[in-house]
């Protein structure tokens, strides 16, 4: 019999909460995604209540100043999610009064009271206060807190969701060391759209497409470009601020991908790379110790900021390199990443925690 579950996401970060969903309804799960704000690469939504988010300097730079205090004062795991002041807290209270009535229509108009299981993809309920979940928890629904990207090492964890949550899952795996209860698991994602690529350009293309060139750590990928360009050859392609079909219409003309340097917003990979191992594009990127062990047979070539131009020039000068790990890539990717496999690991997970 198939499962009635609800997926509630401030953004589609990525494609990663609407692959979620689409998973389970290919298992013939009902399944639904509800999203606060509209992601504005393109990626597809289900229901959007398209709030409108704070952008611009300002709300950057808040951000940004937030994040860099939370950092401060992790000591090894994750922060607290609360107001830092009272102009804050009087924010929250007055966005969460401002928020309501769409949200409360969406419940109605969507049926979204009916959904048994509650899949928090980013761990945040749709009001701060957390009120939408307390009440469905109450009612005996289950409670499942996935968080993805920088969740965990940004935000942190909100109190109340942590308290009600019967599930906690991670994309990354330093979140494993953040989160005293939390559980592993792969990004789902269908390959059956990509082609792999069977001929390679005669000067070789190399992308690099960060939706944030700090955590990317792009401006060092930039620098190491420019030193290759008086090495060898190549074409370079910086993919960024465009819709997320334009990125795959580019990378499917490249021969080379770089995922990122540094480590300074993610643990190795995402999506991004996904997308370049399924079209059997080498790819690069740097990962920290704990994502390697976790990942003892991945497909990528490692790089730091100091090795990146050597491993260029090796995969550059060596074909036979470039097209083992294309092959490798790819099905490392059906392996690990399938639909069949990411769902087959989130029911066993359901089952210990008595969700099913």
């Amino acid at each position: 019999m198939g499962l009635r579950i609800l997926h509630i996401a401030p953004l589609n970060v990525a494609g990663v909460p609407f692959a979620m969903m689409d998973m389970q309804k290919r298992f013939g799960h009902t399944a639904r995604l509800v999203t606060l704000h509209r992601n504005g690469f393109g990626f597809p939504e289900d229901v959007c209540l398209d709030l409108p988010l704070p952008r611009g300097h300002l709300a950057d730079a808040w951000r940004r100043k937030k994040i860099r205090a939370w950092r401060n004062t992790q000591a090894g795991k994750a922060p607290i999610l609360k107001p830092r002041n009272i102009l804050e807290r009087l924010y929250w209270r007055f966005d969460d009064a401002w928020r309501a009535p769409a949200i409360r229509r969406a419940v109605k108009d969507h049926g979204l009271d009916a959904f048994d299981i509650i899949h928090y993809d980013g761990g945040m309920d749709a009001f701060r206060d957390a009120r939408l979940a307390s009440e469905w928890k109450r009612q005996d629904k289950k409670i499942v807190c996935h968080y993805v990207g920088s969740d965990l090492r940004d935000r942190g964890i909100h109190s109340d969701m942590d308290r009600i949550s019967d599930l906690n899952l991670t994309n990354e795996s330093d979140h494993l060391l953040l989160h005293d209860n939390i559980h592993y698991i792969f990004i789902p994602f269908d390959t059956t759209p990509y082609q792999v690529r069977t001929k390679e350009n005669s000067t070789l293309r190399i992308i690099h497409s960060p939706t944030n060139r700090a955590m990317k750590g792009s401006e060092h990928v930039i620098r190491v470009i420019e030193r290759l360009r008086k090495l060898r050859r190549i074409e370079f392609v910086l993919a960024e601020h465009r819709q997320h079909v334009d990125v795959l219409r580019l990378k499917s003309t490249c021969d080379i991908a770089i995922e990122q340097v540094g480590n300074h917003g993610g643990t190795g990979y995402g999506r991004n790379s996904l997308e370049t191992l399924a079209m059997g594009i080498p790819t690069i990127t740097d990962m920290t110790p704990e994502c390697v062990a976790e990942l003892p047979d991945h497909p990528f070539i490692l790089a730091t900021p100091e090795t990146l131009l050597e491993r260029l020039v090796e995969l550059i000068d060596d074909p036979d390199l470039r097209r083992a790990h294309a092959l490798k890539g790819r099905s490392w990717v059906e392996e690990h990443h399938s639909y069949e496999s990411v769902h087959a690991r989130l029911l066993s997970l359901y089952r210990a925690h008595g969700i099913l």
